[in-house]
C-alpha cells in the first residue's frame, strides 16, 4: 500500500519519509502544485504541511496551510486513511492534556492564531464521517533540526556557539518534549492500526527548563544565567494513555537525547 506524505520537505515530512523508505514501503511525495484526483488512491496519507515557530510573521500562510490546502486535498482525492498532523499546543490554558479535553481559544489574542487554525484543521476532519480521518496532536519534537527557532534548539546553540545560555524564561517552566525517532514509528502505527480519531503523540511527561539547561551544561560545560521574575508557564500533562493502550508503545524520555543533539549540532557547525 501506497504512503503519501504531504510537506515532506519540512522537518517531519522528511523524516518520516525517511523511515517509510527504510522500512520498505512505497513513498509518494506531490509537489506543492500536484492536482489531486478522486481516480487517484494515494494510499495512507500524512498531512504534515504546516508552520510552526514562524506563523506570527507569516499569519495567513499560517491558515492556508493549516485548513484551506487540507480542504483542497480532502476534496480532490481518495485514500485509505488520512492523517492530520496538528499540535499539542491546543491544550495551552486547559486543565487536562486528553483528547476528550474541552478546549478554548481567544480571537483576539493574536498568540492564538496557531491554534485556531489546527483546531479549525481538525475540525473539518472531524465534520467528514469517516473514521479513516484521523488527528495527531503532536507535543514538541526534537531531533536534528537546527534551522528551527524552537526552544531547545536555541538553548543548544548558546551553550556551543557563546559559551553560555542565558534563560529569559522562568526555569520552572516545563512542556512536553518527545523524540523525533518516536514520532515517526507512531505516526506510521496510528495510520495503519489506528482505532480512535484523536491522538496525543506525546511522552507523557513534561520537562522543566532547568532540567534541558542543566543536561545542556552537562555536555558543553557552558554557564546559565536564570532570570526567574517571570511568571512560570506551565503546560497540562499531554495523556498519551491512548498511544500505550492501542499500540503497546513506550516512549522514551529526550533527556539522554540531548548529548547526540549537541554533537551533531557541532559536526554541523565543522
Amino acid at each position: 500500500m501506497k504512503h503519501t506524505v504531504l510537506g515532506a520537505s519540512g522537518f517531519i515530512g522528511n523524516n518520516l519519509k525517511t523511515f517509510l523508505e527504510e522500512q520498505s514501503l512505497e513513498c509518494f511525495l506531490p509537489p506543492r502544485n500536484y492536482s489531486f484526483s478522486k481516480n487517484e488512491n494515494l494510499g495512507h496519507v500524512y498531512y504534515c504541511i504546516g508552520l510552526t515557530s514562524d506563523f506570527r510573521t507569516r499569519p495567513m500562510e499560517t491558515v492556508k496551510a493549516h485548513v484551506c490546502k487540507l480542504i483542497e486535498v480532502l476534496e480532490n482525492s481518495s485514500f485509505e486513511s488520512f492523517l492530520y498532523l496538528s499540535s499539542a499546543r491546543v491544550y495551552n490554558g486547559s486543565k487536562s492534556g486528553d483528547e476528550q479535553t474541552s478546549l478554548s481559544v481567544n480571537p483576539s489574542d493574536f498568540s492564538d492564531l496557531y491554534n485556531i487554525s489546527k483546531l479549525m484543521g481538525e475540525a473539518v476532519c472531524l465534520a467528514i464521517p469517516n473514521e479513516k480521518i484521523r488527528i495527531a496532536r503532536l507535543s514538541n519534537v526534537i531531533g536534528n533540526d537546527f534551522e528551527s527557532e524552537n526552544f531547545l534548539f536555541s538553548l543548544i546553540k548558546e551553550a556551543v556557539d557563546k559559551r553560555v545560555i542565558e534563560l529569559g524564561v522562568s526555569s520552572k517552566s516545563e512542556k512536553d518534549y518527545i523524540s523525533i525517532n518516536d514520532v515517526v514509528q507512531l505516526l506510521l502505527l496510528i495510520s495503519s492500526k489506528g482505532k480512535s480519531r484523536i491522538y496525543n503523540v506525546s511522552s507523557g511527561q513534561n520537562v522543566s527548563n532547568e532540567q534541558l539547561v542543566k543536561e545542556i551544561k552537562k555536555y558543553t560545560g557552558c554557564s546559565i544565567r536564570f532570570t526567574d521574575s517571570q511568571q512560570s508557564l506551565n503546560f497540562p500533562l499531554i495523556s498519551n494513555e491512548r498511544l500505550k493502550s492501542e499500540f503497546d508503545y513506550e516512549v522514551k524520555s529526550v533527556l539522554p537525547d540531548i548529548m547526540s543533539l549537541i554533537e551533531n549540532y557541532k559536526a554541523k557547525k565543522g
